[in-house]
């Protein structure tokens, strides 16, 4: 052990000898490390005066290997690589697994939020990093492991699974719908209606659903608009109008008591939440984890809404 010690020089010196033979100087390898050029210099003339050997041919305003520096070089590099190989094996084993989802600001801020301290109490060794964007293409463009997105269930060089369905109904708080007298279909013409301004065309808004639930003529109505849906609930939470609620999205609203649903009518539609992985991208055991909570929550929250009970 004590004739290796003797025997090898210090690493400082052969990471700058590396670098200063693959970058073609000491200058430029005095930048990459953080160092002077005239720290790099010394480093390397110790080295030479370690090993008894000139690695190096010094110009005026470069240098070049020699003979016996460029054999030196591939064992330095290989033996450079293969400690930086186990070390990064070493941090590999003790990291903990990192789960990337995305998901839309609806689900994000209504759905997931409330269920956050469920999965860090499920899998406590997970890191979750959660991604919230309403918009489809930055989504599906990270390098996410999930992502949470509304449609068809259609999306290119993506599997998808269904994870919420889709049913769309009138919420309001309760002071309202005893205000507003909201116990039957036509009330609907009296009241505010809270919007949710959507660059996604397919999704339903008020027009759209009074139509379909054969109530069309509710011109002159006031309207409240606003950019997230999240936004939009609150809105109705604070008296302030009545929205359309995507069940899953407002349940745990209905649970507490601070919507209700004042009108029996409701609109199913093909559409719902999907979960989404690359294909040709197998799930990490981490991810598997995370997916197969997920709909274990999705299971828990539908036999929970059947049975009545809170979400």
């Amino acid at each position: 052990m004590r004739r290796r010690r003797q025997r090898l020089p210090p690493l400082d010196y052969l990471i700058a000898f590396e670098a200063a033979a693959r970058l073609g100087g000491f200058t430029a390898a005095a930048e990459r490390l953080n160092l002077s050029q005239a720290a790099i210099s010394r480093q390397i003339k110790l080295l030479e005066e370690h090993l008894g050997v000139r690695l190096f041919r010094r110009g005026h305003r470069s240098v070049q290997l020699t003979a016996e520096g460029r054999s030196f070089l591939l064992h330095v590099r290989e033996a450079l690589d293969a400690v930086e190989k186990g070390v990064e094996g070493l941090q590999e084993a003790v990291r903990r697994p990192r789960v990337s989802l995305a998901a839309t600001q609806s689900i994000s801020t209504l759905w997931l939020m409330p269920r956050l301290p469920r999965l860090r109490r499920d899998h406590p060794d997970l890191d979750i990093h959660l991604v919230s964007t309403d918009l489809d293409r930055e989504a599906l463009a990270g390098e996410h492991d999930l992502v949470i997105l509304r449609g068809k269930g259609q999306w290119e060089n993506f599997e998808a699974e269904l994870l919420l369905d889709e049913e769309i109904f009138p919420v309001c708080a309760p002071a309202y719908a005893d205000q507003k007298g909201l116990h039957l279909l036509e009330a609907l013409r009296h009241c505010t209606f809270i919007e949710v301004a959507s660059h996604h065309t397919e999704w339903m808004d008020w027009a759209r659903w009074l139509t379909s639930s054969g109530l069309s003529e509710t011109e002159g109505a006031a309207s409240l608009t606003f950019n997230t849906y999240a936004l939009a609930i609150q809105a109705a939470v604070d008296s302030l109008g009545v929205a359309l609620g995507w069940r899953h999205l407002v349940d745990g609203h209905l649970a507490q008591g601070t919507l209700i649903k004042p009108l029996p009518n409701s609109i199913c539609t093909t559409s719902g939440y999907f979960l989404l992985q690359p294909q040709d991208n197998p799930l990490s055991p981490a991810s598997q984890s995370v997916r197969d909570w997920l709909f274990a929550e999705a299971r828990a929250a539908d036999l929970s809404i059947r049975q009545g009970d809170p979400v």
